[in-house]
């Protein structure tokens, strides 16, 4: 099983570049964030028309999370336990039906910057609502993929150029400690696991001729039980994808299960 996690950076304005990469890659779940669009306006029937189930979290103009899957979803969840009046949709969990089934969540994590406002008050608070989120579930001991944008830079390894991240959200050592803190609880990186290569970036910004310079950091994620993690063959990265036209500033990260 080949499951993806994806930052389509609006899934409308970007549907010609995601259908492209659908059938070029053909995953068997794919997990987005940053749809920037509600349940209603989701494009499902042309996901639909591939074989995919459909499952979406969405939110008018910001945020937003689905997973498209070619077999059934079952027990799907909306939002993150933890905090009832938190509105914005980050979270979507569901198990892929199969022989063996698979709980996967798709996670956007929130931004946090700038880090002198509540907004980064927010990020760690919810990192300790996906923790507490994370230990529930792993006592089911079942295959588990929490895979998303996690908006964090791991180590100084994970930016070409660590310096200029220093005063950002993303390389705070309390975003990289809470990031550190999933992982103590059981979980597997899965790129670090299969390559942990350096210069494999997710992210590239549109400024600056980033992407033509290769300046860019690595914060999506794919975090795995030891039931998953048991089953890893592989985990890549379709940096390629990047160069296409009117690219996302993300681009799909891939694991591969042995199921």
């Amino acid at each position: 099983m080949r499951i993806a996690t994806w930052n389509i950076n609006s899934i409308n304005a970007r549907l010609e570049t995601a259908l492209r990469w659908f059938e070029e890659a053909a995953p068997d779940v794919v997990c987005l964030q940053e749809i920037k669009c509600i349940d209603e306006k989701f494009p499902a029937e042309a996901f639909e028309r591939l074989g995919y189930n459909v499952a979406v979290h969405g939110q008018k103009t910001y945020n937003g999370v689905a997973i498209l899957s070619k077999s059934p979803l079952e027990d799907v969840m909306r939002g993150l336990p933890g905090d009832e009046s938190d509105e914005q949709a980050r979270y979507l969990e569901a198990v892929v039906s199969g022989p063996v089934p698979v709980r996967v969540a798709s996670i956007y994590l929130p931004n946090g910057n700038p880090v002198s406002t509540e907004k980064f008050t927010y990020k760690l608070a919810w990192m300790e609502r996906l923790k507490a989120r994370a230990i529930e579930l792993l006592a089911y001991e079942e295959p588990l993929a929490l895979v998303g944008d996690y908006n964090v830079i791991p180590e100084p390894r994970d930016a070409a150029n660590p310096q200029a991240w220093t005063s950002d959200a993303l390389f705070q050592p309390a975003s990289r400690e809470a990031f550190r803190a999933l992982k103590w609880l059981g979980l597997t990186e899965a790129y670090m696991a299969v390559d942990g290569a350096p210069e494999a970036y997710t992210f590239w910004d549109y400024q600056a001729g980033a992407w033509q310079r290769n300046n860019g950091i690595r914060i999506d994620h794919a975090l795995l039980s030891p039931q998953a993690a048991d089953r890893l063959k592989g985990c890549v990265i379709d940096r390629h994808v990047r160069g296409w036209d009117k690219p996302s500033d993300h681009v799909p990260l891939i694991i591969e299960l042995d199921l």
